[in-house]
């Protein structure tokens, strides 16, 4: 699969090159972004955050093996309210990592279309590592939607500190198995407000309440595959079953379960939460969607009871 731990790249290799020149040279990393346009909050009522009991027992920090593209974070509605969700993104590799991860977040849209950010791209960004786990943010103040709700706000703070780190880990520019904290600076000043809700000025650390329960990681949304389907996803917790349903488009549009199963997450070393299966399929038009075991139903088609899903084509 193409995003499965241990693959690497010449790309990948030529980043961490840059990342280690600049730090023993002790420069900051910086990187900026253009002018782009705001996505929109969460609605009104909607919930944020875990509130079905799944609370994840860790979050799981990315390694320098997880992939060569760049980890970018986003806001995702699922079946009982709104998480973080995980995409691997292309990018430059002679950039900064982390600031190249923070420019895709705030002034790229996601692939998927369940998936959105509450930030706005800022005329200026910038990202330093200090220390051996210390991540300092810098940018500036357009960068945050005033219209946003506390829940999201709280959520896009937790957002950056989720993609800031993980592009750090995965650049190995940090050590990954020990915590790291983030610094979020607003126009070079600490104690400002994100988001007018928000109080900064503190080191953050991830929050595993805000992350999704489990995530697809590939195939990514839009994939278009040859002979079959090979699913690769995550969960925060190790042993947990989930059941799978891939729907078939027809010429009409509409949706109906092609083929379902159930996939139990993984415990091994190195791997927890994993999971992988795969499927054989005919040519056309197909969604794949992860479902709590319990709510398998082969009649349910509606999204809004999976964790996540993807759309994706396999080709004649």
């Amino acid at each position: 699969m193409a995003l499965r731990a241990g693959l690497g790249s010449r790309r990948r290799r030529g980043a961490l090159a840059l990342a280690a020149a600049l730090l023993a040279a002790g420069l900051p990393l910086t990187g900026c972004t253009a002018a782009g346009t705001p996505q929109p909050s969460i609605a009104a009522g909607s919930t944020a955050g875990p509130t079905s009991g799944m609370t994840p027992a860790s979050a799981p920090l990315e390694t320098s093996q997880t992939s060569a593209k760049a980890p970018v974070y986003w806001l995702g509605r699922a079946r009982d309210g709104v998480y973080l969700y995980r995409e691997f993104r292309d990018a430059d590799s002679r950039d900064n990592p982390i600031a190249t991860a923070l420019r895709i977040m705030m002034s790229q849209k996601p692939l998927d279309p369940h998936y959105f950010s509450p930030w706005q791209s800022p005329k200026k960004l910038a990202a330093s590592v200090s220390g051996r786990n210390y991540i300092t943010v810098d940018v500036s103040d357009d960068a945050f939607n005033t219209g946003v709700d506390e829940p999201t706000a709280q959520l896009a703070v937790q957002q950056l500190v989720y993609t800031a780190t993980a592009a750090a880990a995965s650049s190995g520019l940090v050590d990954a198995g020990q915590p790291i904290s983030v610094m979020l600076l607003v126009d070079g000043r600490t104690s400002q407000l994100a988001f007018q809700r928000v109080q900064l000025g503190q080191l953050m650390q991830r929050d595993p309440s805000m992350i999704a329960p489990v995530w697809i990681i590939d195939p990514q949304e839009g994939s278009r595959l040859k002979g079959s389907l090979k699913v690769f996803g995550r969960a925060t917790q190790p042993d947990k079953p989930f059941a799978w349903q891939v729907l078939r488009h027809d010429a009409q549009g509409n949706r109906s379960v092609y083929v379902s199963g159930t996939v139990t997450s993984g415990h091994d070393a190195g791997h927890v939460g994993e999971f992988t299966f795969a499927v054989n399929l005919p040519p056309g038009d197909y969604e794949v969607r992860i479902l709590p075991a319990e709510d398998a139903s082969p009649s349910a088609t509606s999204s809004t009871s999976a964790w996540d899903s993807k759309s994706f084509t396999i080709a004649g």
